[in-house]
C-alpha cells in the first residue's frame, strides 16, 4: 500500500466496496477449506502412525524375542522406515501448507482491517460531502440570482452586447453611450 492520504485516493463506489468485500469473503472461504483439508490430512497421518505403532507392539508380543527378535526387528525396520520417511515428508508438507495458510490468513485479516478502515473513512468523507453540498447548492442559487441580475447589465454595457440583447446603442443627451431597449 502507498503512503497516500485519504484525500489523494479516489473514492471507491459502493459497487467497488461490495466487490472488495465479496473477494475477501471468497478468499476467507478458500482458506477455510484449505485448513480443513490440511486438518484431515494430519488426522489421517496420525491414524496411520498409531496403527503402525500398534502393529509393531502386537508383533513383538506374539513372537519370541530371542528367536524372532532379529527377524521382527529387520522386518519392522524395513517396512516402517519407509513409512516413517513418507510420514515425515507428508508432515513437512502439511506443516509447510499450514504455515502458508497462516500467512495468507494473516494477510487477509490485515486487508480486511484496512478495508474496514477505508470504509469508515469513506463514510466520514460522505458526511462531509453532504454538508458541503448544501453550501454549494446555496452558492449556486445565489450565483444564479446574481448572474440573472448582473449579467444582462454587464453585457448591455458594450455595443455588441446591447445589439445581442435586442437593444439599440445610442448616446444620451449628456453624451454618454447607453443601450436602449424599445418598449413593447
Amino acid at each position: 500500500m502507498t503512503d497516500e492520504t485519504p484525500s489523494d485516493r479516489p473514492a471507491l463506489s459502493d459497487a467497488q466496496l461490495r466487490e472488495q468485500l465479496d473477494r475477501m469473503g471468497d478468499l476467507t472461504i478458500d482458506m477455510s477449506e484449505q485448513v480443513h483439508e490440511q486438518t484431515k490430512a494430519i488426522n489421517h497421518i496420525s491414524t496411520v502412525a498409531t496403527e503402525a505403532r500398534r502393529s509393531a507392539k502386537a508383533a513383538e508380543k506374539q513372537t519370541d524375542p530371542e528367536h524372532y527378535g532379529e527377524l521382527v526387528g529387520q522386518t519392522i525396520e524395513g517396512r516402517l522406515d519407509e513409512t516413517i520417511r513418507k510420514m515425515d515428508r507428508a508432515s513437512a508438507e502439511v506443516l509447510n501448507g499450514i504455515q502458508r495458510s497462516n500467512a495468507s490468513f494473516q494477510e487477509t485479516t490485515t486487508m480486511h482491517s484496512k478495508t474496514l478502515s477505508l470504509m469508515g473513512e469513506l463514510r466520514e468523507m460522505q458526511q462531509k460531502d453532504r454538508k458541503l453540498s448544501r453550501w454549494v447548492g446555496l452558492g449556486g442559487v445565489v450565483l444564479a440570482v446574481v448572474l440573472t441580475v448582473v449579467a444582462p447589465r454587464f453585457i448591455a454595457s458594450f455595443e455588441e452586447g446591447c445589439v445581442v440583447l435586442g437593444g439599440t446603442w445610442t448616446q444620451s443627451s449628456r453624451g454618454v453611450d447607453v443601450c436602449v431597449f424599445p418598449q413593447p
